[in-house]
């Protein structure tokens, strides 16, 4: 197949989705397809650029929104020829337009066959409020929330603390605090604020933190996220050498395993998501799960937590990537 590998973006996560889409690339290559590594930024890339900008890693915090280069708009980008002659798109883009519908959409209108769920799934995933209104009606346990602005008292008389503030539509953990004392509420809201208008208030769940990748409508191995600086698998936690612990599979009873895949496959449906999805978890001490959110357009370098997830039950990463070329081409029609 002609594959064109879309990623960068303008987002916070622009590092994130570049080392996503050059890995990506090189398993799509590896597993006998042509491909095309395309920067929103930089348009088409050579395999020498595709080389510098992997091996530029990602940076321990995210780019300043005034050092992100500009990206072509998403018209342009889907009227281009480059993913019109292209078979199918693999969606390597994180947040922003990328990830919340809107190229998804684009796409739909121009005919374009593309990887991963469509731009409504995307849509309800992208706004962690919608997306916990859903869990809660198909009955998948998430934590208690509210929308901001909300008075130290109220947040406190309905969540308690210590509480989870965090932009409502943004990934990795980006603009996420964790606020102990009602006197540093404000300050938190206003850094979430900083990434999205909306802020939600969460109760923080103390205990184990767990993923489980989905693919093709099959939970796919559960994995355990153990941080080694704080509580919280932060943006330099995620991105940066001996960060965490990642253990897959986690070390959970087959009862257990089986509840939270249950509950992960619950979240991805709920959301009307196809394809494939990652889906967060917590554990409290009593043995719950919650779910925090899904992700619809998860980390796809060779060791993020999807595609450790698949190669946990023998899918290996160049077999991950050309598995969601066919499903996105099967669909086409």
């Amino acid at each position: 197949m002609k594959i064109a590998v879309l990623f960068g973006g303008a987002s916070a996560e622009r590092d994130v989705s570049v080392a996503s889409g050059v890995q990506v690339a090189r398993g799509l290559l590896e597993a006998g397809h042509e491909v095309l590594a395309f920067d929103t930024a930089r348009g088409a890339l050579s395999f020498t650029e595709q080389q510098r900008l992997l091996d530029a890693g990602v940076a321990p915090v995210p780019p300043a929104r005034e050092n992100l280069p500009a990206s072509a708009t998403t018209a342009a980008l889907v009227t281009g020829k480059e993913l019109r002659e292209a078979d199918v798109v693999f969606l390597a883009l994180h947040g922003g337009t990328g990830e919340d519908g809107t190229i998804q959409a684009f796409l739909d209108l121009a005919g374009i066959p593309y990887t991963g769920s469509g731009h409504l799934g995307s849509a309800n995933a992208m706004d962690k409020d919608i997306a916990k209104r859903l869990f809660r009606a198909a009955g998948v346990p998430t934590p208690e929330w509210l929308m901001a602005p909300g008075e130290p008292a109220e947040v406190g008389l309905r969540l308690g603390y210590p509480v989870v503030v965090k932009p409502n539509k943004q990934g990795s953990t980006i603009g996420l605090s964790i606020v102990a004392h009602p006197a540093e509420l404000a300050a938190a809201i206003e850094l979430a604020r900083r990434y999205d208008d909306e802020v939600m208030v969460e109760r923080y769940i103390e205990g184990r933190e767990f993923t489980v990748g989905i693919l093709q409508d099959r939970a796919l191995a559960v994995g355990e996220i153990i941080p080694h600086n704080g509580e919280i698998f932060d943006y330099e936690s995620k991105y940066q050498a001996g960060g965490a612990r990642e253990i897959f599979p986690a070390d959970l009873t087959p009862d257990e395993t089986t509840a939270v895949q249950q509950l992960a496959l619950k979240a991805h449906r709920a959301l009307k998501l196809r394809d494939y999805s990652r889906v967060d978890f917590r554990r409290d001490g009593q043995g719950n799960f919650w779910c925090l959110e899904v992700n619809t357009l998860p980390g796809m370098t060779a060791t993020s937590l999807l595609p450790q997830s698949a190669q946990a039950v023998g899918i290996g990463f160049p077999d991950l990537c050309d598995r969601i070329c066919r499903l996105a081409v099967e669909r086409a029609p």
